[in-house]
């Protein structure tokens, strides 16, 4: 059985290529397919795959401007010739699950989120562009949310990261999905001697320094209680940010992965603020042991346990920030740090890799849409062995 997995483009290791990164485990001799490919920003486990791109690839800067072509992706897609594969896998977040496979091929889409510039965040994406790529976009977003719903319907099952994705693809594609969440590298973030936390006088964000992720407000929120913060990440947002910052902050840029696993082990709470459609690092800090302060929308609900593992907000805003943050300092002592790490545990790289092989397997079988159906609006989760032969609702309670 041939594979080819699709990946929207390959030119930096955030979220979505560590879930491909697991899924080229599962399949050690897949192709890859992709739009735009940076090899030195992509890490060895990719790397050691037979890479193929789109013509996107050859055209100006398109390494570090290919958002720019997005116009041209979907027909950059349908260009693949992929009939010698009897299995794709799409791994999508921009465009990826548009290509064309054959009548007899399984194609199996794992979709991070549908593309949000075109559907959940279209009007943020609006308020920031300059005027002449939002006069362009307005006029281009109509047809590429047609193509984009239109091709959902060349996936055979979808796969979602979280039920919030999946009541997204329910309400765009009109296409149930089965929830498998993304894997993450929890030993990466334990301490390798068994060692506690300990916690000294700052709180910590994480991320690219992005509108969405909302670092402003964590800044904002520090800033009215005279926290600390530290702030590790870079973005278009950075210079904006390091304005609003008061001596309180300190920025850090990127770090490398010792320095971030410090951080998770010292700080008091990681604060995320942003609404994520599942979150990998609020999982990456429970792994260490650290409690999360989050937004209580989208993932976060998904991934942080109130009162157990973390804190979650419903008001979106700084004030609704600075409360949780008041609410956490008021019990922090409650929080089993041993319990946290063992709640993301069942988000590991492992668990991740057994669920989706077996999913895929049941597609082959011809189970897939019998054995995993779900009435229509209705994602299901497919199970796991429990982390250390507990599942984590019966960790905590």
């Amino acid at each position: 059985m041939r594979t080819a997995v699709v990946h929207y483009w390959l030119t930096g290791m955030r979220g979505g290529e560590k879930v491909l990164d697991a899924i080229l485990d599962v399949y050690p001799d897949a192709d890859v397919f992709t739009h735009v490919y940076v090899p030195e920003a992509i890490c060895a486990g990719i790397r050691r795959h037979r890479v193929f791109t789109t013509y996107i690839n050859r055209l100006p800067f398109a390494a570090r401007h290919y958002a720019a072509y997005l116009p041209l992706m979907p027909h950059a897609l349908e260009q693949l010739d992929l009939r010698e594969y009897d299995l794709v896998i799409s791994s999508e977040s921009g465009p990826a699950k548009g290509v064309l496979a054959r009548s007899d091929a399984l194609h199996v889409c794992y979709c991070h989120t549908p593309m949000r510039y075109l559907w959940d965040f279209y009007q943020q994406y609006l308020q920031e562009c300059g005027p002449v790529t939002r006069l362009l976009f307005r006029m281009l977003a109509t047809p590429l949310r047609v193509w984009d719903a239109c091709s959902a319907q060349r996936v055979d099952f979808f796969v979602a990261n979280s039920f919030h994705v999946a009541r997204r693809i329910m309400r765009d594609f009109r296409r149930n999905s089965t929830v498998i969440h993304p894997p993450v590298d929890v030993d990466r973030f334990a301490p390798s001697d068994g060692a506690a936390r300990q916690p000294e006088d700052f709180y910590l964000c994480v991320g690219q320094l992005i509108p969405y992720k909302r670092v402003d407000q964590a800044i904002s929120a520090c800033a009215l209680l005279g926290r600390r913060l530290v702030v590790i990440g870079r973005g278009k947002e950075e210079m904006r940010l390091r304005k609003l910052a008061g001596p309180n902050v300190t920025f850090l840029g990127r770090t490398d992965e010792a320095t971030l696993v410090w951080h998770l082990l010292h700080c008091r709470a990681l604060l995320f603020p942003g609404e994520e459609d599942f979150g990998i690092v609020p999982v990456e800090a429970m792994a260490a042991g650290c409690p999360v302060i989050a937004y209580g929308r989208g993932g976060a609900l998904e991934t942080v346990v109130q009162g157990k593992t973390g804190e979650l907000y419903a008001d979106g805003d700084v004030a609704g920030l600075s409360n949780a943050i008041l609410k956490f300092e008021g019990g922090c002592n409650a929080y089993d740090e041993e319990a946290i790490r063992l709640h993301a545990r069942q988000f590991s790289k492992e668990r991740f890799k057994e669920r989706f092989r077996r999913f895929v397997d049941d597609c082959l079988e011809g189970q897939g849409g019998a054995g995993m159906a779900s009435t229509p609006g209705e994602p299901r989760v497919v199970p796991g062995p429990p982390a250390d032969g507990l599942l984590g609702d019966e960790i905590l309670g």
